[in-house]
């Protein structure tokens, strides 16, 4: 079996199932590869952590901003779980350096490989939370990711740029704004009627989109006080 030893100091964590702990990093292709290996890939545990995610960050949430409605709580909470954010978080913990892929998977790089670590911090909490227990693994989530939250807040990362760059065109100029992808490697321009507004690149169509939405904004001057 993989060491995860390095991983376990540097997290100050000693796992009791240290299987559990393998499975957390074991990814469906590298069962393809390894059909012996002595876990199954993570999926589970990645479904179990994506919950024990959001109920922490849910409850820290509600406790620290009692001021705070429910559409504010949930923009904040998107920003933390989502899987730039997760994945950000997995290379700070060095997490690539102990994914257990196919050789086809370790070559991937940009939005597969952000999914995978963002997958894999996932499975790890629903691994840590098994082996450990809530509070455990409250903490480790306080730590690693809702620590985060002040730096979203300061630069306006919760921002959904689609949804604010629509309600303003309706506003200001009623029409509803669509979206075109201009290039393949994902270059995507937001249309008001038939005229460009401004374009985005991102690793994803929805990521050009958004950055595309954020371009206008500024173009347009319409940014939120």
């Amino acid at each position: 079996m993989e060491d995860f030893s390095k991983l376990e100091k540097k997290l100050n964590i000693g796992f009791r199932d240290k299987e559990l702990l393998a499975q957390a990093f074991c990814h469906r292709s590298y069962l393809n590869e390894n059909p012996k290996f002595c876990t199954g890939h993570n999926e589970r545990l990645e479904f179990l952590g994506d919950a024990v995610l959001e109920l922490v960050i849910s409850e820290q949430l509600y406790k620290d901003y009692p001021e705070e409605g429910e559409g504010a709580l949930t923009s904040w909470r998107a920003a933390l779980v989502n899987s730039k954010s997760l994945s950000k978080a997995a290379k700070e913990l060095d997490f690539n350096e102990f994914l257990l892929l196919s050789k086809g998977e370790h070559k991937e790089r940009g939005k597969a490989r952000q999914e995978i670590l963002a997958n894999t911090l996932e499975a790890f909490i629903g691994a840590l939370y098994l082996d450990q227990g809530y509070e455990i693994c409250k903490n480790f989530i306080e730590k690693y990711l809702s620590a985060k939250l002040p730096s979203i807040l300061a630069n306006h990362e919760f921002i959904d740029h689609k949804s604010q760059f629509q309600e303003m065109a309706q506003e200001k100029e009623k029409i509803t704004p669509h979206y075109e992808v201009l290039k393949e490697s994902f270059v995507a321009g937001v249309f008001l009627g038939e005229k460009l507004i401004a374009q985005g690149e991102g690793m994803s169509k929805q990521e050009a989109e958004e950055n595309a939405a954020s371009a206008g904004i500024k173009k347009r001057g319409w940014q939120k006080k």
